[in-house]
């Protein structure tokens, strides 16, 4: 099939901007929706399968209006990720239907907008859009799938929301002191240069929402606190949006503290991988036991993401995938051995 389309009025800046260098904007498109994209200045011709031509119509439609702006791989690529154009395999496909499922379940099925300095920011997958929902209409919420899915960035937009909503008092961010894997030794410093590591994804995903002079006057105003997991023990946290990062490394005490921390208007997000813990071998993870101990708790909410949920680079979602594979193998040689 061919699906012709001319943009009008023509504007040869922003078609220079939709097509990219050499057309790659257009190759990316093409190799992501299995078409073929002919342009003459301002019309193009799709080539394709039926619904492949109208979902690669309409995405050019979309950038193309939305190219005032610049417009590069990484938009091009989250656009693709919004219009479904990746390929799920079966398991992901039933996780897609519930996630779907999960988002309609929530009451407010009106567009989630959010107060940050992103103005565009919006849940690109259908996970996503599921884990935003359940945020805003739970008071704990579990976001767990691989890296790059967007779980922390997400949930501290949430919380940076809420705050300049005036909904909560302030955000609290805390995550395990656990190294990936390395023994970095002794720290030099104070306190908080010595956990300043470990917390430095946070405090990048708070200037990219807010600004550095934003943050810097929300820390002054103790509007923002960043701390270790452990010094979470005998607190209260009234009012405030709290966000526990990489809780696959904290164990089931720490986490049962951690939950029982959470006060009168208060919101709290544990995010975390489950196939990255880096936790003392023997040890158990306070997360894989809270999604089992705390599935059927009325007022908790569960997303899992999948390789398809990932929004950086195509190849972090081939390499997870690649893992998976592996660890499924693994899990089967082990099966065969043990029978």
């Amino acid at each position: 099939m061919i699906l012709r389309h001319r943009f009008e009025p023509a504007d040869n800046r922003r078609l220079a901007r939709l097509c990219g260098p050499l057309d790659a904007h257009l190759r990316q498109i093409e190799q992501a929706l299995g078409v073929r994209i002919e342009r003459r200045d301002a019309e193009v011709a799709v080539h394709g399968s039926r619904t492949a031509v109208h979902v690669a119509r309409n995405l050019l439609i979309e950038l193309h209006d939305s190219s005032a702006r610049t417009l590069d791989e990484r938009a091009v690529r989250l656009a693709l990720v919004e219009a479904g154009a990746t390929a799920p395999a079966p398991a992901a496909k039933r996780a897609t239907k519930a996630a779907i499922k999960a988002a309609v379940a929530v009451p407010d099925d009106t567009p989630i907008h959010l107060h940050t300095r992103h103005a565009d920011l919006a849940g690109r997958t259908p996970n996503q859009v599921a884990y935003l929902r359940q945020i805003l209409a739970r008071d704990i919420c579990f976001g767990i799938g691989p890296a790059g899915t967007g779980k922390t960035f997400l949930a501290v937009a949430c919380a940076v929301d809420a705050l300049e909503r005036g909904t909560v008092q302030r955000i609290v961010l805390t995550r395990p002191a656990v190294e990936a894997g390395e023994k970095l030794g002794f720290l030099p410093g104070d306190l908080a240069q010595k956990v300043d590591p470990y917390l430095r994804p946070l405090y990048d995903a708070l200037y990219d929402l807010m600004g550095f002079e934003r943050v810097g006057r929300a820390f002054e105003k103790n509007q923002l606190e960043i701390a270790p997991l452990a010094f979470m023990r005998g607190r209260t946290l009234n009012h405030a949006f709290v966000i526990l990062d990489e809780a696959q490394n904290s164990t089931r005490e720490q986490m049962k503290m951690f939950l029982t921390r959470i006060g009168f208007g208060s919101k709290c997000v544990i995010t975390g991988d489950v196939s990255q813990i880096d936790l003392p071998k023997g040890q158990s993870s306070g997360l894989v036991d809270a999604a089992q101990v705390l599935q059927d708790v009325e007022g908790v909410g569960f997303t899992h993401f999948g390789a398809d949920d990932v929004v950086r680079h195509p190849l972090v979602a081939r390499i997870v995938r690649a893992y998976d594979k592996a660890a499924e193998r693994e899990q089967r040689r082990h099966t065969a051995r043990d029978d």
